[in-house]
């Protein structure tokens, strides 16, 4: 009955109360998640002219932008044209952040949020409260792609959890959101036993959190036989799902896992729909291009440098913004029949990219992924390289470890680095965590 009141009455009631378009955007994306592709882009389309000619008057860094390249909204007609706009990067928005605004906001009204800073730049951002609703109405989509549905109680696997403090706060929690959190902060057999007990209290009937957190939650539950937690969805987001992780966690929990890709500066960018072939781009909210060293188009199929444009801030236009991480798209349809392109998958941050001494690279979490999948012994591993000729192997031992374990890991290693690669293994209790609770895998620092 809660659930049914949460998605019918008091979905509806908070969004007349707060005069928002989240509902009626979200019910826009049920029906134009099933357009052909071709009607789709060209919503898409005309959604990127409204924003460049918006940026061109409103934006003066977008202003200085297209007087310098000599280009003007109005001849930006093929994507050929839409390249001469130069690419925005995070270093043009951390030296810049109060020129990116638009002069139509004050900009202490706009909502604020800052990156972590994972890949070495911290980043201040601004949207405007519209922008904020169309993507609250994206994530709503695809949650539901999930299994999950307005008025279902949610268990997060999250870092540093908000705490509800006004009376406000308080009701939103128990009529709107329903969602208990297990703080990745804090993950210990005495915290996640404590869960699993909140959990059999609530009986919440979905999982959304960081994709490792929840394999770490999922490994404890298998090692402790515990069977009963039974979600109908699962969202991982906010790291790279490994495929490893992604059989634990659908064993453990007996479902299948929805894996997610987005970021602070522009919201969700693509899902898994129910087929999980790849993820589905986020088409009439976003701009998505694949580009080269050069910034050149990559072909499908062929990794490229992620670049979006945001098709809903006003506030803080962001055009052409690169948002250092690798991707392959693909060209193939979905049998679920969207018309949303397909992301086919992630390879990783820039900054995740290992340096060979003959000039080439390696993503360093398909290194790991591969290397976990290979070596028994080892529970969890991270690369860091701090010199080119050098590679320090974090290892956390598996119960399964022997004496062999490290040999066949350095083995393993050799398949991708040579002789003049020092690989130095420094043994670990466990892989530390970012200030966001989020973990790293592979890190380069040349």
């Amino acid at each position: 009955m809660m659930q049914a009141l949460s998605k019918h009455l008091f979905y509806p009631l908070w969004d007349l109360k707060d005069r928002s378009q989240r509902l009626q955007e979200w019910k826009n994306l049920e029906e134009q998640q099933w357009w052909p592709q071709e009607q789709v882009r060209q919503l898409q389309w005309q959604r990127l002219q409204e924003l460049l000619k918006y940026a061109h008057r409103h934006s003066p860094y977008y202003r200085e932008v297209f007087a310098t390249c000599g280009v003007k909204p109005e001849d930006i007609r093929t994507d050929v044209d839409f390249q001469r706009i130069p690419v925005t990067t995070k270093q043009d928005i951390r030296n810049h952040t109060n020129r990116f605004i638009s002069d139509k906001y004050d900009k202490n009204r706009l909502v604020s949020a800052k990156t972590g800073g994972s890949t070495g730049v911290s980043l201040s951002l601004y949207f405007d409260e519209a922008c904020q609703e169309k993507r609250n109405a994206a994530q709503l989509l695809s949650d539901r792609w999930s299994g999950w549905d307005l008025g279902l109680k949610k268990a997060s696997i999250w870092g540093n959890p908000p705490v509800p403090k006004s009376f406000t706060q308080k009701l939103r929690l128990r009529l709107l959101d329903r969602v208990i959190y297990l703080d990745t902060m804090n993950l210990s057999d005495e915290s996640m036993t404590a869960f699993v007990d909140r959990w059999r209290r609530d009986r919440p009937g979905a999982v959304f959190g960081h994709a490792h957190s929840i394999y770490l939650f999922a490994r404890f539950l298998r090692a402790n036989q515990i069977t009963d937690c039974r979600p109908k969805g699962i969202v991982a987001t906010s790291m790279m799902l490994l495929e490893h992780e992604r059989t634990v966690i659908e064993e453990a929990f007996g479902c299948k896992v929805t894996n997610r890709y987005g970021c602070e500066e522009v919201g969700l960018i693509a899902c898994e729909c129910e087929c999980h072939r790849g993820m589905h781009i986020n088409l009439t909210h976003v701009f998505v291009e694949f580009l080269d060293a050069n910034d050149q188009p990559v072909k499908p199929g062929q990794p490229g440098k992620i670049v979006v444009t945001d098709l809903n801030n006003r506030g803080m236009p962001l055009i052409r913004y690169r948002v250092e991480d690798m991707g392959v798209y693909s060209e193939k349809s979905c049998a679920c029949g969207r018309g949303f392109p397909i992301l086919e998958r992630l390879e990783g941050r820039v900054a995740d990219f290992l340096k060979l001494p003959d000039g080439g690279q390696v993503a360093g979490i398909s290194l790991v992924e591969r290397t976990l999948t290979k070596v028994a012994g080892v529970e969890q591993m991270q690369l860091v390289q701090d010199r080119l000729d050098r590679v320090i192997v974090n290892r956390v031992k598996g119960s399964d470890f022997t004496e062999q374990t490290d040999s066949l890991l350095l083995d393993a290693m050799r398949e991708v680095f040579d002789e003049r690669v020092a690989l130095d293994i420094v043994d670990m209790s466990s892989i530390p965590q970012e200030l966001s609770g989020k973990y790293r895998f592979s890190i380069c620092k040349v």
